[in-house]
């Protein structure tokens, strides 16, 4: 993916050790993070790879949501020097649960331009969690999804206590109708070399849904 690399880092959920992919761009005036490693001890370690491999510093770090998995980095990057980025509504998430916040706050969908690099980051709606936010590259066509997409080999949707599933089509539809044929879509977890993730997040996100307005009918019985 030229200057886009992903990469996975791993943690346990329900004692089942999980992979997170996260990714990071290269540019000629440092690199740019896209949420942190899930696991804690690998934050300087990637500081450290991505000087030797690229002998470039990391400048910008965004967290695409509040979950652990997303921003977790933001105390440990922002005391690097690292220009740290949230929404206003990560943000407040962030506040309200008394954890580490972003130096500098997004208040709406904005473009970034690093070196010849743009990327817009948006806010689609609800979805895995009230704040998730993706990041898309209009040249490159790449989606940066995040736990937003669920990977296309995904079996259901994961961790919902902070989702809006009834919500969740809606934003993908919206992010469909904005981003037209991404080449990448990069989901927060598992496989993310199948474009096909977002298109089956809706299908998991429909069947949910049903299931649900079918339990509720026999429940009323």
């Amino acid at each position: 993916m030229g200057d886009f690399y992903i990469y996975k880092t791993f943690n346990k959920y329900k004692e089942t050790l999980i992979s997170a992919n996260a990714m990071y761009l290269v540019t000629d005036q440092g690199v740019v993070l896209f949420d942190a490693p899930w696991d804690k001890s690998q934050f300087q370690p990637l500081l450290d790879s991505i000087k030797s491999k690229h002998k470039k510093n990391v400048v910008m770090y965004f967290a695409t949501h509040s979950h652990d998995d997303r921003s977790g980095g933001l105390k440990f990057y922002r005391q690097k020097g690292i220009k740290t980025y949230t929404t206003k509504l990560t943000d407040q998430i962030l506040k309200n649960k008394n954890e580490n916040r972003a130096e500098f706050i997004i208040s709406n969908d904005t473009v970034f331009k690093v070196g010849k690099y743009k990327f817009e980051v948006y806010y689609p709606g609800k979805g895995h969690a009230l704040d998730n936010i993706v990041v898309w590259f209009d040249n490159e066509k790449v989606l940066y999804g995040g736990c937003f997409v669920k990977s296309a080999d995904a079996k259901d949707l994961g961790y919902l206590d902070d989702a809006d599933v009834d919500e969740w089509e809606e934003s993908i539809e919206k992010v469909q109708t904005k981003f037209k044929k991404p080449k990448y879509i990069i989901p927060g977890h598992e496989n993310w070399t199948d474009t096909e993730s977002l298109n089956h997040t809706l299908k998991l996100v429909q069947e949910y849904k049903t299931k649900k307005a079918s339990d509720n009918k026999l429940n009323k019985k």
